[in-house]
């Protein structure tokens, strides 16, 4: 708070400005701090790697599993009967229960339908499930 002398009455009133000079002192000085360390702060490690003599691992079919309209089954486009789910998906995935299955369905399955399916997934060990949708034009 500061205080100003009114000439007529020569006594001290409380003005009620706010003074914000320290504040843009402050401010000043926090931004050529954050100038200066900016800069500092990014990670740079020149590495200079080894080469590999292997060739690189060819990219991996997905596995797709749709269920139909009339609740039909089938891996990568292949029909399959739901007793049949887990060892099929086992030899598209060649036994590896990491591998994620992309689940599309159409969209009439009642979602307790496909809970089901996710539900034979589950026992079959397969838990990385994506679910793939129909991407629409802005």
């Amino acid at each position: 708070m500061a205080f100003e002398f009114r000439r007529n009455y020569d006594e001290l009133i409380a003005s009620h400005d706010i003074n914000v000079t320290p504040f843009i002192d402050v401010m000043l000085v926090l931004l050529v701090i954050f100038m200066v360390a900016a800069p500092l702060a990014v990670v740079h490690m020149p590495l200079d790697l080894p080469a590999s003599h292997t060739a690189p691992s060819p990219p991996t079919e997905p596995v797709v599993l749709s269920v139909q309209r009339n609740l039909q089954l089938a891996v990568n486009n292949m029909p399959v009967a739901r007793p049949q789910l887990a060892a099929s998906l086992s030899r598209v995935t060649h036994g590896d229960p990491n591998t994620r299955i992309y689940l599309r369905a159409d969209q009439s399955v009642r979602y307790g339908d496909l809970i089901g399916v996710m539900d034979l997934l589950r026992t079959a060990g397969y838990l990385k499930v994506a679910l793939v949708s129909r991407q629409v034009p802005p």
